[in-house]
Formats: structure tokens, sequence, C-alpha cells
């Protein structure tokens, strides 16, 4: 059965971000080898509009307006959504699961009288129809969810969905008969209006997409023990990230937290040093890959979820991994 499918697709500080690549993915699947997929994007295609096209779009909807649909512009992107919607009519959309996610999807579904799902870390085909798999219990169950009429709404965890390449669609014209120019009524009747955004302290990669996280907890005994985890990373190319216990002891920013009250993160490598294990932390970081421990304490519970543990002082051990790391070559 094909499918008509609509991603609102994310944009930071004029990035494109990777889960609007993972939601085409997960569209692509919704929609079927016959459906088709449409991607919102805010202002102009340019180079967004081809990165969409290369990752499964069948077209990019575009509005005139040049400001990011993120989390600052909540009204605007609700609006953008809500227009595309009324004037494409799909059978589902898809978000990415973010703080705009989180924040436009239930306000969407609300106003077409829709289901939502929220969270979704698989998709599977179930007879004309797909169960949505989402963590509940703070990730120690999972349930499947399946939708009864359309439209649906649902937001996918990053990192659960590879983007795809489709052959031939870099190179694609966005002009020629591939962008529409959504017909917008105008601005919104905002309530809120953003005068700027404070940036707290965080790394160069978000979190929520990092491909390999370091995280730190209390062994790190202060602010300088982060050094060598933010060494560690670079050399991986990945992000730093921290317990609860770490932020509260103020060794970092509040923005790095991973756990049930933080961040949840699904990256394909995680490293944890010096973090005992919590139940809480553990909620926001056993979705991972693989996950490396790295505890001086033997019966640390971090271990039992762990794939491989290393048992020493993380002070020792972290700064020889970063040797040998920065010691492969460059094609790794």
């Amino acid at each position: 059965m094909s499918r008509h499918i609509l991603v609102v697709a994310e944009l930071r500080e004029g990035v494109l971000r990777q889960v609007s690549l993972e939601a085409v993915a997960a569209a692509r699947l919704l929609a079927g080898a016959s459906g088709t997929v449409s991607a919102l994007l805010a202002g102009p295609p340019d180079s967004h509009g081809q990165a969409l096209l290369a990752a499964g779009a069948d077209r990019v909807v575009h509005t005139p307006e040049r400001d990011d649909i993120g989390p600052a512009h909540t009204e605007r992107a609700l609006q953008a959504a809500a227009e595309a919607v009324g004037q494409l009519r799909p059978d589902a959309i898809v978000l990415g699961h973010t703080a705009l996610g989180k924040d436009i999807a239930p306000r969407l579904a609300a106003r077409l009288n829709a289901g939502q799902i929220a969270d979704v870390i698989a998709i599977e085909p179930d007879g004309e129809s797909f169960a949505f798999t989402r963590p509940i219990y703070a990730g120690k169950a999972f349930e499947k969810r399946m939708f009864t009429e359309t439209p649906w709404v649902v937001t996918i965890r990053p990192n659960n969905f590879p983007p795809l390449a489709r052959a031939g669609a870099a190179s694609a014209d966005v002009a020629a008969g591939e962008a529409a120019l959504l017909a917008t009524a105008g601005k919104p009747d905002l309530r809120t209006v953003v005068r700027g955004v404070m940036k707290r302290a965080a790394g160069k990669t978000d979190l929520a997409e990092a491909k390999v996280i370091v995280s730190g907890g209390r062994g790190v005994r202060g602010a300088d023990g982060f050094k060598p985890l933010a060494e560690l990373a670079e050399a991986l190319n990945g992000a730093v990230g921290a317990s609860r216990g770490a932020c509260d002891a103020g060794y970092c920013d509040y923005s790095l937290q991973i756990g049930q009250t933080g961040k949840v993160v699904t990256p394909e490598l995680y490293i944890a040093c010096g973090i005992s294990g919590a139940i809480q932390h553990v909620a926001g970081m056993s979705g991972s890959r693989v996950i490396v421990a790295i505890n001086k304490d033997p019966e640390a519970p971090i271990f039992k979820i762990a794939d491989y543990g290393i048992v020493g002082d993380l002070f020792e051990v972290v700064p020889l991994l970063t040797e040998e790391i920065r010691r492969l070559p460059a094609s790794r």
C-alpha cells in the first residue's frame, strides 16, 4: 500500500540536523515502494534540499522565510507544518524526537484530531500497516503500537534509522520541479518573540546525534577530570557527556547530563568513565550499540550492562586509549 509521508526537516543555526535525514529514511519505509515522501524545509531549498533528496525524499516543500525550523521558532514551525499538512494531505507526518519535535508533534496531532506515537526506535510492517516500537519505563521495557486511522504523527529517536543514499539524487536539480513553494498564510500570530538565544557550554557535537560519547561521573573528581575525556572524544570525533552526579557536583554544565532527567542517547559507542551505573543514568544510555565501562570498582553496576569493561584508574586508562587511537591510520 502506497502512502504520502511528510517529513518536517529541522535546521540548527542554518545546518540541517542529522535526525532529519533519518526521519526521511523512516518515512521512506512508511511510504512503500510506490509512495511519496515530501520534506518540509524552512527557507529556499539550497544545499539542504539536495541532501534531503539524496536521503530519499521525492520532493522538497519549502517556506519563503529563512527562519530556521528549530526549537527557538516553535510557533513558526507549527504553522508551517500545519499549512503543509493542509495543502498536501499526507497520510503521516514524521519528525525527529528533538526539543522541537516533542513540542510541536502533540500540538499538530491535536489540530488534526490524529494519534501520535513518540520516541520510536523501530518500525516493522504488520499486514497493511506498521508496528512502532518505543521504550517505556526508562528503557526497561518496550512496547509496540499501531495506528487505527490516518493521519499518523510520529517522532523518531536519533541514531536509530540509518539515512539512505539514493543514487543520482544528490545531483538532482531541486529547482526544476523537485521543490514547491508552500503557500503560507503569512506570519503567525506569535504569542512569544525570540529576542536571542543564550547557549550553555556544550560540545561541538550534539549529544543526541553523536555516534561516539565519552561520559564522566563523580570518578573524574573535578572539572579538570573532564580534560582527558575531551581528548579521547576528540580523537574519536565524538562528544562529551556526564552523569547527574558529576553535574550536581559542579564538575560540568547540566547541558551534558545524560540520564532519565537529562538527555537520552543512542550512540554507536558509549564510554563510561568513573560512572557507577545508577538506574537514572542507565535509563539515558542503555540503548547504546556498544558500551565500554572504565571504573576502579569491579563491583560497579555499570559492568552489568557493559559490553566491555576495564577495571582501572580512568586517569591512567583514558590517556592510553587516546594515545593508541591517535596512532591508528586516518582511514580507520
